[in-house]
C-alpha cells in the first residue's frame, strides 16, 4: 500500500499504491472491521515514517514554515499525518464495501447545500486534499437529493483501478473525466441544467497548465486555474466543502455560503485559498499534500 505520489515536486493526476497492498486492507476490512484495519495501518504508516524520506522531508518543512513549529513538533504532526492519510484509503474502501455505517458525522451549514438545490441551477462543490473528499461525498449522498458528479484526472493506474473496481464495485459516484478535447465542459453543463452537483479539487495543478499564484500559510503558492474559470464561466452557486476528522469515526462535515454573484476565477480562487487556510491550520494533521507547490 503505497501512500503518495512518486514524484514530489509534481502531482500527475494517478492514484498511487500497490494491488497486493490494497487487496490485504480489503480483506482485513471486509473480515476485520475497520479497527482491525486501522491497527495494521499503524505498523505500514510507521514504516513509511521511517523510510519514505522525500515526502517526510517536505511535510516536516511545510510544518516549519507554515505553522513556525520546532522539528520535534513537526515531526510528530508527520507522523500523524501518514496514519490520517491511511485512514483516509481505508475509510474509502470501507464505504465501498458497504462498511460506511461505523462512521458518524455533523454537518456545518447543510442549510447551504438545500438551499442550492431550491434555486434549480445545480451547483459547484469544491474541496482540497485536507480530509477526506471522497467520505464527504459519501456522507452528502445521504443529505441531499441531487446527483453528485466528480471532476477529475482520470489518470489511475488501470491494474490498480480494475482491482478496486471489481472488488469493492468501483466509485458510488458519477465521474466526469477531464479530456483534452474539453468533451468534459458539455457534461458539466448538462449535469448543471439537470439541477446535479459537480464536485472537484482546487488545490492541486498539473505540469504544464495554467496557475494563479495566491498567498497560503505565509508564502506564496500555485493553485490550479481552471476548477475557478470553470465556477466562474456557468451560472450555478459555488461552495467549498470539507470534511475533517474529529476521531477514528467521526467527521465533521462544512460548506460555505454559496456565491450566486458573478465572479472572476481570480476571486473565487481568493475565497477559496482563505477558506482552505483556516481548514490547514485548524488541522494541520490531515493535509495530505506531499510536493513543493510554493513558488521560488
Amino acid at each position: 500500500m503505497q501512500l503518495w505520489p512518486d514524484k514530489m515536486a509534481q502531482w500527475d493526476g494517478r492514484s498511487r499504491g500497490t494491488v497486493l497492498g490494497y487487496r490485504i486492507f480489503v480483506f482485513m476490512i471486509q473480515y476485520g472491521g475497520v479497527r482491525a484495519a486501522y491497527f495494521l495501518l499503524r505498523f505500514v504508516t510507521y514504516y513509511y515514517f521511517l523510510f519514505a524520506a522525500k515526502p517526510k522531508k517536505i511535510l516536516i518543512n511545510f510544518y516549519q514554515r507554515a505553522l513556525k513549529v520546532n522539528e520535534v513538533v513537526a515531526k510528530k504532526l508527520c507522523r500523524k499525518n501518514f496514519y490520517y492519510l491511511g485512514q483516509t484509503l481505508v475509510d474509502r474502501t470501507a464505504f465501498l464495501l458497504g462498511k460506511g455505517n461505523v462512521f458518524s458525522h455533523n454537518f456545518e451549514n447543510e442549510k447551504f447545500l438545500v438551499e442550492m438545490q431550491e434555486q434549480r441551477k445545480g451547483g459547484i462543490l469544491i474541496s482540497a486534499h485536507v480530509g477526506n473528499w471522497e467520505t464527504a461525498g459519501n456522507l452528502l449522498k445521504s443529505r441531499v437529493s441531487s446527483t453528485i458528479h466528480v471532476l477529475m484526472v482520470d489518470a489511475e493506474a488501470k491494474k490498480l483501478k480494475q482491482y478496486l473496481d471489481n472488488s469493492t464495485g468501483g466509485s458510488q459516484f458519477s465521474i466526469i473525466a477531464v479530456k483534452d478535447d474539453l468533451s468534459h465542459i458539455v457534461k458539466v453543463n448538462n449535469a448543471l441544467a439537470a439541477n446535479e452537483l459537480i464536485a472537484m479539487h482546487g488545490d492541486r495543478y498539473l505540469p504544464g497548465t495554467k496557475t494563479i499564484q495566491l498567498d497560503f500559510m505565509g508564502r506564496k503558492a500555485h493553485f490550479p486555474y481552471g476548477p475557478f474559470l470553470l465556477a466562474s464561466r456557468f451560472n450555478a452557486p459555488v461552495t467549498f466543502v470539507f470534511a475533517l476528522k474529529a476521531n477514528d469515526f467521526h467527521y465533521e462535515l462544512s460548506a460555505t455560503k454559496p456565491i450566486t454573484e458573478k465572479k472572476s476565477p481570480e476571486d473565487i480562487a481568493a475565497l477559496y485559498v482563505e477558506e482552505l487556510e483556516k481548514k490547514v491550520k485548524k488541522y494541520p494533521e490531515q493535509w495530505f499534500n506531499y510536493y513543493d507547490f510554493y513558488s521560488e
